[in-house]
Parts: C-alpha cells; structure tokens; sequence
C-alpha cells in the first residue's frame, strides 16, 4: 500500500524528498525502485542511534512519528482455561508467519502452568500445515526473503548453543514441491532465559519462546524490563490479576485473554519505550491530531441587539 502511495505521488508531481518510503527488509537496506524521493538509510539511521536522530528532528521544527521494534510477552497464569490460551497463542505465534508487529514471541508461564501449557503448545504447533499461501489448508505461508529465512533460522540455532530447549524444531518443514521455498515451520522453545538472543532480539518470524516464573510479580518485571513495550497480553480467570496486570505492567496496549491487544480504529496504536518514538501514536485519534493543525473558533451571533462583551473575559457561558 504505501509502495502504490509512492508510486501514485511520484505521478502526481510531488517533488523528490517530500514522501519517502523506506522498507524495513530483514537482511538488507535496499531500495525499491518504486519509492519516491531518497530512500537510503533512514531506518538503519533511527536503528543506529535513535535517541539523536529523534533530537535532531525535533530541533528542526520536525514533528516525529516513528515506530520501533517489539517484543510482545503472553503471561499465562496457573488458573487460565489453558486449552484456549494455548490455540490462541498458536495463532498469536504464528500466524502471518510470525511476521506482525503484534505477534506474541514470548510465553510467560506462571507456575504450575508452565508443563501442561508446553505440552498444548508443543502438539499444536505439530499440526500446523505449512505451505504456499494459495492452497486452502495451508496455514502458514512462507516468511519474505530468503535473508529472512536465514536470519530467523540463524537465531534459532543461536538458541540451541545458548542452552534453550528446542522442543519443536521448523528449520526444516517439509514442503513438497517448494524444497527452495522461504519457509520456516513453527518453532517452539522452553526454559528460555532474558540473556538469550531468541529472548532479546525481534525475530520476526515463528518462533514462540517459553519463559518460566514462578509468580505474576515476576511476569510484569520481566516484561517492565524488557526495552521494548508494544503489546502485552494476560490469559487468566482471576479479576484481581487482571487488575494488577492492567495497572503495573508498562507496555502501550493490554490484551486479556485476547493474545494480540490491536485496538479498535477508535483507539490510538502503538507502544512505549522503543516501540514507538515520536509525539503521537498512530492510529485514531491521535494519529489525526499528528497529521492535522486545530484551530479554535469561537462565535457569537448577538442578533437579539445586546450589547458587546464589556471590560470582563469573554466566555460562551
């Protein structure tokens, strides 16, 4: 869509420079021919050093709006209905292969959860048929590029010499006829850990990582600590965590017992910490009021012959 807006504006006339578009590809910087205007760097910029380059436009009269990387965590307590939190986090997981700003990559299992909810997850993500987007039982389609496909399957790696167990392994699902394909089958770990890569770094692809605490206390620092605060979500049967969790977790959007916390048009999206910099968060409201200036009109229409307003502030009161 915003590669077709390009397109339609470099018709239209409007100058080089004025709207850039610049693909953020797993693997690689290149421009797309497509894109008006000068596309290099942009993001590899705000990736360099993202504080200054925010600064710097700010500095110059600039308004900013830019979004960051994520990291969205699913805590899921011992008293969850763990059937329903396990199908839910599959397509959390992996739908779209993974390749959502809103997809769930880290399971945060609380307690007595952590074994059954391994189990569900681990059999489920068994089932999942992978394949070319245009056959009906396919369920996940293959990720973007092949450099993606190599970056996702070089963390998977990264995670096994990091010590965490690998329980469903898609560094290669079997595809008939697409032996070549991007592919990458829905890939499960356990007992991963927050010095591990798979737990740090944006995989962007599916890959579900199970962190294992012992109480929602520890669930919602994990998350607060995380530099990244998209999306967050909690799958319980307690009112009280829920109300703890919506109070004390700090991420821009919560879900509970809704795994991918995308607010309706009505509501602005977007997340804290290095999710999203900028002034505003992008949709709704408050993307309308970044792209927009507001003008305050006030009227008085005294056709009833008063007098006008004398020494005293005027008011519509």
């Amino acid at each position: 869509m915003s590669l077709r807006m390009a397109e339609l504006l470099d018709e239209a006339g409007l100058p080089d420079g004025v709207f850039n578009v610049d693909p953020r590809r797993q693997g690689g910087g290149r421009r797309d021919p497509r894109a008006s205007g000068h596309q290099g760097g942009v993001v590899r910029r705000l990736d360099a050093d993202r504080e200054i380059h925010l600064r710097d436009r700010r500095a110059h009269g600039k308004r900013v709006q830019a979004l960051g990387g994520a990291k969205n965590h699913a805590v899921v307590m011992p008293d969850a209905d763990l059937a329903f939190a396990a199908e839910a986090l599959i397509g959390a997981g992996y739908g779209s292969a993974g390749e959502r700003c809103m997809a769930v990559s880290v399971v945060v299992a609380v307690g007595d959860a952590a074994e059954p909810l391994c189990a569900r997850l681990a059999e489920r993500a068994r089932r999942v048929t992978v394949g070319p987007g245009d056959r009906p039982e396919s369920e996940m389609g293959p990720v973007i590029t092949c450099a993606a496909r190599d970056r996702i399957m070089g963390l998977i790696d990264r995670g096994v010499a990091e010590g965490a167990t690998l329980v469903v392994d898609g560094r290669k699902p079997a595809v008939p006829g697409h032996e070549h394909g991007f592919f990458v089958g829905p890939t499960l770990f356990d007992h991963a850990t927050e010095e591990m890569a798979i737990y740090r770094e944006e995989i962007f692809g599916p890959v579900l990582s199970i962190v294992r605490v012992d109480s929602l206390d520890a669930a919602i620092a994990l998350i607060n600590a995380n530099p990244y605060a998209n999306g967050a979500a909690l799958f319980t049967r307690s009112g009280f965590a829920s109300r703890r969790f919506q109070q004390d977790v700090e991420v821009g959007m919560i879900g509970i017992n809704v795994p991918i916390p995308v607010p309706m048009a009505f509501y602005s999206f977007g997340g804290w910490r290095n999710s999203l910099f900028g002034d505003l968060h992008v949709h709704g409201m408050d993307g309308v009021r970044f792209y927009t200036r507001g003008k305050a009109v006030t009227t008085r229409w005294p056709d009833d012959g008063s007098a006008a307003p004398g020494f005293h502030l005027p008011t519509l009161g």
